[in-house]
């Protein structure tokens, strides 16, 4: 028996142990049995499969990982959570440790009058009927194996009904080893406005897997930005359908990694129907031995005439050891659209490295300069002041350890 086939019977042998119908209405445990019957026929993915080609899932299969239990002391989770977290905690926020809502830790009583904003088993019990159109109806568990493990072992979450910005945020606590596999269903109705941020900074041990599916209808606007500055292994597929005529989405991402550190970004838009937009940006840095993946995808449907989509991508080599696999993507089924696809792989201009070091900047300093300027058109496209300011400190604090780091190697 191979690892992959062991590690898979491990968790449909702990899904049968545990499942005793769970959380929730009547209709959610022939989901979770209907997503684990589909895990049990996909198995883990392989470099064999293309779309993980270049990421390789077999050191998660090092660990015989179990769901987590609720946290038994709740102090010193809320000390832990305190100690992880990297960015100022906002005002209006549902906080999950170890997968378990941390009423402690949240704080929705400013947004009451305005959104509904509460766990998902709390969502189970007020809001059922609500949820059932939607939930595990986007993120398709049929076809993805780590969406389908989500799907069969999910006791809590949370369930936001929100006409405002949303951020999501992943910490834990350093050189701990741990595997989140996270779902994300946006669903956008018709004229909505969507302002979605994720910051994942995870233990450089910890293994990320996650897949964000957006659903835009007519006159949506959906903007999603993906900041990716910790983990060991991290994963992300980030897909939007544009299933609305004069729908507008835009993807931004931005990830850091150095060391040893594995980090693969995958997206897909799908122009469905006329007169959508749609932009893309994501851009790498990558220091060390790291190696980063960059795959995306833009298909236009013969039903979506008058299409308008750009994707870039462009990665920031720092070291001779660091590597980047990128692969733009456009399959375009209507001859009346506008599409371009491009991807830029280099180092740090010499010229502009020469020019600051000759007025008196020290090379470390002015390495790092040019790199903060490299990951700013990014940072500058987030609406929010707030967030906006704490992850440019969060960034510059990243950079600057790595380039000490280096100078002090050196």
């Amino acid at each position: 028996m191979n690892q992959a086939v062991a590690e898979k019977d491990h968790y449909l042998s702990v899904f049968d142990r545990s499942e005793q119908g769970g959380a929730g209405p009547p209709w959610v445990r022939p989901l979770r049995h209907e997503a684990i019957s589909r895990f049990a026929v996909l198995g883990f993915p392989t470099t064999k499969d293309e779309e993980w080609k270049y990421t390789s899932v077999s050191p998660i299969l090092q660990f015989p990982f179990r769901p987590a239990p609720p946290p038994s002391e709740e102090g010193a989770a809320i000390a832990a959570v305190e100690r992880a977290t990297a960015i100022d905690l906002p005002p209006d926020r549902l906080v999950f440790v170890n997968g378990h809502y941390a009423p402690k830790l949240s704080s929705v009583r400013g947004v009451r009058e305005r959104l509904k904003a509460l766990s998902l088993r709390d969502a189970f019990g007020a809001a059922p009927d609500s949820l059932k159109p939607h939930l595990a109806r986007y993120a398709d568990y049929r076809a993805h194996a780590f969406v389908a493990l989500n799907t069969a072992f999910m006791v809590d979450g949370a369930y936001l009904h929100v006409p405002v910005t949303v951020v999501e945020a992943y910490f834990g606590a350093p050189d701990t080893v741990y595997f989140t596999n996270g779902v994300t269903e946006i669903v956008a109705g018709e004229g909505a406005v969507v302002d979605h941020y994720k910051l994942v900074q995870e233990s450089d041990a910890a293994f990320h897997v996650a897949t964000q599916q957006a659903r835009l209808e007519r006159n949506a606007n959906f903007v999603s930005h993906l900041i990716l500055l910790g983990g060991g292994l991290v994963r992300n597929d980030v897909n939007a359908v544009l299933d609305g005529e004069g729908v507008e989405c835009a993807l931004n991402g931005l990830f850091l990694a150095a060391d040893d550190q594995h980090v693969d970004s995958h997206t897909r838009i799908d122009h469905v129907k006329p007169h959508g937009c749609s932009r893309e940006l994501y851009k790498g840095i990558l220091n060390g031995k790291a190696r980063g993946v960059f795959s995306g995808k833009i298909y236009v449907h013969k039903s979506a005439p008058k299409t308008d989509a750009k994707q870039t991508n462009k990665n920031l080599l720092l070291s001779e050891q660091a590597l980047i696999d990128t692969k733009p993507q456009l399959e375009i089924h209507n001859n009346d659209v506008k599409c371009t696809h491009g991807s830029t792989i280099g180092q740090l201009d010499q010229d502009a490295l020469f020019y600051l070091r000759a007025r008196g900047i020290g090379l470390e300093e002015a390495r790092e300069l040019l790199t903060h300027a490299f990951a700013s058109e990014i940072i500058r496209g987030i609406k929010v002041a707030a967030i906006r300011d704490q992850l440019d400190r969060t960034v510059r604090t990243s950079l600057g350890n790595q380039f000490r780091a280096k100078e002090r190697g050196s």
